[in-house]
């Protein structure tokens, strides 16, 4: 495991992360807290774009927990038939929008407990609608954040939830809202699983990160 960078080190990799991109936003399409919630949980092992392909037209008649109810499973299935575990997921949008009728008003709530009791919504989803929806500095640690926090040894852990604490105890609260957007779009495009593009890196001289690539 890479070891832990100094705060000063950190923090100038988030300032050159927000000098290359000031407002980092997702790409999970979305028009309100809902169908935000709702294109999360989707997003489970799917891409962005996959997602955001199926939801388009969902979302133009569905954007209530309400109206989703009353398109029902079968309904949603057609929508979502090519995001993968759609069979899964459409029984667990079903269920949540339901609970968020009859325990929440309609309303998606804001606090990290009552998102993470919903079906089908675990810990680094709620953690996303928490950030992007109420603007909280909730640190969702998914496969890119996890491998870009191991290599460059901003929060070095062993596992997701050792990784967020980390993340949430070094990164200096000035950048703590977008953090973890940086850090998804720096996995994503830059510091990617099997072929990082180390040479056109921003932070390269500040990486630690021993199998560098040209």
């Amino acid at each position: 495991m890479t070891a832990q960078l100094d705060y000063h080190t950190i923090r100038e990799i988030f300032r050159r992360f927000r000098a290359e991109r000031p407002e980092p936003k997702g790409e999970l399409e979305h028009v309100n807290a809902y169908t935000l919630l709702v294109a999360v949980a989707l997003s489970a092992q799917a891409t962005d774009k996959g997602v955001n392909k199926a939801t388009r037209a969902l979302f133009a008649i569905a954007d209530t927990p309400q109206k989703m109810l009353a398109l029902g499973e079968d309904g949603l299935v057609e929508h979502i038939h090519t995001i993968g575990l759609y069979r899964n997921k459409a029984k667990n949008v079903i269920r949540l929008s339901r609970i968020l009728v009859d325990d929440f008003g309609g309303e998606v709530p804001s606090s990290r407990a009552a998102l993470a009791s919903l079906p089908g919504v675990g810990r680094k989803t709620a953690n996303v609608v928490l950030n992007m929806w109420w603007r909280q500095p909730a640190m969702a640690v998914d496969t890119h954040v996890f491998r870009v926090a191991n290599r460059t040894g901003i929060a070095p852990g062993k596992d997701v939830l050792a990784v967020e604490r980390a993340l949430e105890d070094n990164v200096p609260a000035e950048f703590a809202l977008h953090a973890h957007h940086w850090l998804i779009l720096h996995g994503r495009y830059t510091c990617t699983a099997r072929k990082p593009a180390c040479g056109t890196c921003v932070i390269r001289d500040l990486c630690p990160y021993e199998d560098k690539t040209a």
